[in-house]
């Protein structure tokens, strides 16, 4: 079976990893490979410097904060995604007995203190959440030898960077993203510029596919501007119907609720190129169809996340909750904030829950 393999790019130089051997030599049609230096791992998290998190400043004119995370044990159940369940918590095991409303006169009678400490079982991309950059790769012949690798963005791969329990086989089933994990994503510290795009407001709650055409007849009648380095946020009000819902939510709510981008739209993807963003973030499933429309052919299951985490290097934000947010901008007038969402710096993961906070 042939694999999916993208149009190449024009065939460039080498790119030299730090080990002295070049990671790759040719880099997918679309993609900026190389742009940001060989090693690179921060892709579009490069676009975050200190003046752009100085400009994102100047958005804050009341002080008034809000929480974009959802209740980490949302959405309920496992029906968006059977392979993701809602994080448990237990308490930490002490000689005595679980480590929770814990007398520890019961290991000197000299104490008076009542301690309870516990730990978290969690799926990291259940609920509000970052995708690292090894969360999507694809099939690509970075060699040029007509043998496609399985890769990640900056020529990363599977096996060799990003391992999985075969690769791993006194570990006990562990993974590791030993590069592109979420980590860099903590280190980098990611704060700026939000702008929301009110995309409820436009399409209502019925499922829309957005296409570019769409995205920038909204952001004209709204009178947004985007720029470089901004972290384009879309309200679609999946999230708060999500909320809404009496128990977990149906599996097909994805798929029938709310306005997700058409990620197999080319003008959609050019405009994502040419803005330079650093990143999308959404309050529904998946920031595109899932999956993505249907064509013929080979395809990717996903061509936003492809083209986005894979050829861009650009994280995406996941099932964040926007509603109160979305209607303070509206009420004042306004479409940017600054943002403060750094993911949990746990090496060698490949997404992290997170609770971002905007600033007005």
């Amino acid at each position: 079976m042939n694999a999916y393999r993208p149009v190449h790019a024009p065939h460039l130089a080498p790119v030299v990893g730090s080990a002295g051997s070049p990671r790759w030599t040719q880099r997918p049609a679309q993609s900026n490979w190389g742009d940001f230096g060989p090693d690179d791992q921060l892709g579009r998290l490069n676009y975050l410097t200190a003046d752009k998190v100085k400009e994102a400043a100047q958005e804050i004119q009341t002080g008034e904060r809000f929480c974009l995370s959802l209740p980490l044990d949302k959405p309920g159940g496992n029906a968006l995604n059977p392979r993701r369940h809602p994080p448990i918590i237990k308490p930490s095991r002490r000689p005595l007995g679980p480590g929770l409303n814990f007398a520890l006169s019961r290991e000197n009678p000299n104490y008076t203190d009542v301690v309870s400490d516990d730990y978290a079982e969690i799926y990291l991309q259940y609920s509000t959440q970052w995708d690292a950059l090894s969360h999507v790769g694809s099939h690509f012949d970075i060699n040029g030898d007509g043998v496609d690798e399985l890769v990640y963005y900056n020529g990363f791969q599977a096996g060799i960077d990003i391992l999985a329990p075969d690769d791993l086989p006194d570990m006990g089933g562990q993974s590791r993203a030993k590069a592109l994990g979420v980590e860099r994503l903590a280190e980098q510290a990611i704060q700026g510029r939000g702008v929301l795009v009110n995309l409820r407001r436009h399409f209502g709650d019925g499922h829309t596919l957005v296409s570019g055409k769409m995205l920038k007849e909204v952001l004209k009648a709204d009178g947004i501007e985007v720029t470089r380095g901004d972290i384009v946020a879309l309200y679609t009000g999946f999230s708060e119907l999500l909320l809404a819902c009496d128990g977990p939510p149906k599996s097909d709510m994805p798929e029938t609720v709310g306005a997700v981008l058409d990620g197999r739209d080319p003008e959609l993807q050019q405009w994502i190129i040419d803005s330079h963003i650093t990143t999308l973030v959404a309050d529904n499933y998946g920031i595109e169809s899932v999956p993505g429309r249907p064509v013929d052919g080979n395809c990717a299951f996903l061509p936003l996340h492809e083209l986005c985490l894979f050829k861009l290097g650009m994280p995406f934000g996941e099932l964040w909750y926007l509603h109160p947010l979305a209607q303070w901008l509206q009420a004042h007038g306004r479409y940017r904030f600054m943002l403060t969402a750094p993911a949990l710096r746990l090496p060698g993961a490949v997404g992290s829950p997170v609770t971002p906070v905007a600033t007005v």
